[in-house]
């Protein structure tokens, strides 16, 4: 049988790398000698066992070709490049006719002879198979790109090939190295081992000659610019438990000054990995923004001169501040997977056609995800949302909405629909062609049910307002449900919501908000500002080219306390806390608002006593509305403010916020603190 033949060959390779491995060990006077000695007994097996070992080699090759992709006339130097896999593996991302000239360089004639036999094969008339050494090789032109995959922890002289390398990379080149490594007994959070894992690492690999120091990154970054970079464990073959540690890097020359949007983007996310905060699901608990962009832009007034800082939730309306033409927006969220969602959304507008955006975060679903998230997502995205959407990729294959906190409310909703056969009259809400109509269909059916609030009614909520399944799909914290139940029962508050949201606010043509909720996507014609055509077209350049947005995960003061702002965002945060949080929160407000500047916030209570501290700190505080009238689209809060830093400006008398807010502004105007 030829299947069985073909597993015990392969099974006789791997055995014969594992022994030049762990029982040859490296001899040789020269670091040649010393080559030759280890890889000339595995060189026949050398890529069939490395397939499964040397993880970060594909993804960092995918990375520089989605730096590369589109461009013609280029030059590699595959630096230590051995049998020449690379080459092999990098034609999956990019044509290989854009180069002109491909060169693998390697100092050992056992695998450079394994690459020219690859070359003959493979019909690679642009392909040169070099065996020289990586210190001293100078290409006919300057190389775009220049990658060390698994070869630079066992250049001894790694200073001289790191050198020559930069010395020969052209004005916009980059450099792709993948490797095993160590950290410095002090380093970054996402590279820090500890004193164990330092010492254990450096000597398995040392048995081969490969040294895992944190040097020779180190020397990298002295050199170039980092652009992108990923730190992870991988899998060792026929060794269980135990996981190597390795990284991708790309860097840039340090002296390139020109705009090169498709390379070298404009980034948003710092490169440390947070942690998730214990309370939180592993996941985002809210999949777009809830708090009405459009009742906010009334208030806020963005210009070109506003540094904002906004709570991350969904993203949707960081991204409609930037569009608006605030000069810097901060998205802050304590929640990693909140700060990983927005950072997906803006990888997807810089680097995808906008019908795959639409699939993507309209629809919710895109079957070509996983190539999409390899070729031109993950090579931009910062090391913790990369490897989050790698474990979550499945979100987009039956519907991104129906994950997450806010997606377990949704598949309820769907499956409740179902259950009672009522999917076709959700289908008549959300497109019902007038409000009236909607109107006539909600209440004489869910919105009559809700009034009538009999036991079985009570039951049902109950059943879906309990404070742990309001905090796990809705994200409503105990202090806010608190702040309901001094003022009102929850039941009341829900109807009131939901009620009045059906009575003055269209789904077909303008509540994406309860449209999503409804049917887990939504329409062209009513969908988050991101996703029409004309502004994705904006905020793919706009993102692209300026540190328009940045994205942070860390505490809201602790972001509060490092720029000035003109303009912030608190959503409901402050519902979620303690007195004593309060107050610190107050006084960074006081400290880091620009005179003029503006504050807004909502509230599930009508008059949330947190408002005089906010007034105290040096604010006019003014109550735009209140939910004993209709506020929005989202309308689930119970009152929505702004407070005006002293020493600027008022509102602007003629910017009208909503027919029934006129009281509210004159008292504005005059600088008092309707409260």
């Amino acid at each position: 049988m030829v299947w069985p033949m073909e597993k015990v060959k392969g099974w006789k390779q791997d055995a014969d790398c594992l022994a030049a491995m762990w029982l040859r060990g490296v001899r040789g006077k020269s670091h040649k000698e010393r080559l030759e000695f280890f890889y000339g007994p595995q060189a026949h097996a050398y890529d069939r066992f490395r397939a499964s070992f040397l993880h970060g080699r594909m993804p960092m090759l995918a990375s520089c070709a989605a730096r590369l992709r589109g461009s013609t006339g280029l030059t590699w130097v595959d630096m230590g490049g051995g049998t020449a896999e690379n080459i092999d593996m990098m034609s999956q991302f990019i044509d290989l006719e854009s180069f002109d000239k491909i060169y693998v360089v390697d100092i050992c004639s056992a695998l450079c002879e394994v690459a020219r036999q690859k070359v003959i094969s493979q019909g690679w008339h642009n392909v040169e198979v070099v065996e020289g050494d990586a210190c001293t090789f100078t290409p006919a032109t300057p190389a775009t790109l220049i990658t060390f995959s698994y070869s630079l922890t066992m250049i001894p002289n790694f200073m001289s090939a790191i050198d020559n390398a930069v010395s020969n990379l052209a004005e916009d080149g980059i450099m792709g190295v993948a490797d095993f490594f160590t950290s410095a007994k002090y380093d970054l959070p996402n590279r820090q081992h500890s004193y164990i894992q330092r010492w254990f690492w450096r000597s398995v690999f040392d048995v081969d000659g490969i040294d895992l120091g944190p040097e020779r990154r180190l020397y990298l970054e002295h050199k170039l610019e980092p652009v992108y970079e990923y730190n992870a464990r991988g899998k060792i073959p026929y060794v269980p438990v135990l996981q190597a540690p390795y990284y991708q890097w790309i860097g840039r020359r340090r002296d390139y000054t020109k705009q090169n949007l498709a390379r070298f983007p404009a980034r948003a996310s710092d490169e440390f990995e947070a942690k998730r905060p214990p309370a939180f699901p592993p996941t985002f608990l809210y999949s777009l923004s809830w708090e009405d962009p459009r009742e906010d832009d009334k208030v806020l007034d963005i210009n070109g001169d506003d540094t904002v800082l906004t709570l991350t939730s969904g993203g949707c309306n960081a991204l409609d501040l930037v569009d608006q033409g605030a000069h810097q927006v901060v998205a802050v969220d304590i929640n990693p997977a909140q700060s990983y969602l927005l950072e997906l959304k803006r990888v997807a507008i810089v680097r995808l056609p906008f019908q795959d955006v639409w699939q993507m975060f309209g629809e919710g679903v895109h079957p070509k995800f996983p190539l999409l998230f390899q070729r031109e997502i993950a090579p931009f995205l910062s090391q913790g949302a990369s490897k989050f959407w790698s474990r979550k990729r499945r979100y987009f294959k039956n519907g991104l909405y129906y994950h997450g906190g806010m997606g377990r409310l949704i598949r309820a909703v769907r499956a409740l629909a179902k259950i009672t056969r009522q999917q076709h009259w959700i289908e008549s809400l959300v497109n019902a062609p007038t409000l009236e109509h909607q109107k006539e269909l909600w209440f004489a059916t869910v919105g009559k049910w809700l009034l009538q609030a009999n036991i079985v009614t009570r039951l049902s909520a109950f059943l879906v307002t309990n404070p742990v399944v309001l905090w796990f799909c809705a994200g409503v914290c105990k202090g806010q449900l608190n702040l309901i139940r001094k003022e009102d029962n929850i039941y009341n508050y829900v109807v009131r919501c939901l009620n009045s949201t059906a009575e003055y606010s269209h789904l077909r043509d303008s509540n994406y908000f309860y449209r999503c909720c409804l049917t887990g996507k939504f329409s062209k014609h009513c969908c988050p500002r991101f996703l029409e055509e004309e502004v994705f077209n904006r905020l793919k350049v706009d993102l692209a080219s300026e540190e328009r947005l940045l994205i942070r995960t860390t505490a809201f003061v602790e972001e509060l306390r490092k720029r000035m702002y003109t303009k912030v965002i608190l959503m409901d945060h402050v519902d979620w806390l303690e007195q004593d949080d309060i107050d610190i929160l107050c006084a960074a407000l006081k400290d880091q608002v620009k005179p003029g500047g503006r504050v807004i916030w909502r509230s599930a209570s009508r008059r949330p006593k947190y408002a005089k501290c906010i007034e105290k700190a040096g604010f006019n505080v003014v109550r735009i509305t209140s939910s004993e009238t209709y506020m929005d689209r989202v309308n689930m809060y119970a009152s929505f403010y702004v407070g005006i830093r002293h020493g600027g400006r008022s509102l602007d008398p003629t910017k009208k916020v909503s027919e029934v807010n006129l009281e509210a502004l004159d008292s504005l105007l005059q600088a008092t603190t309707a409260i």
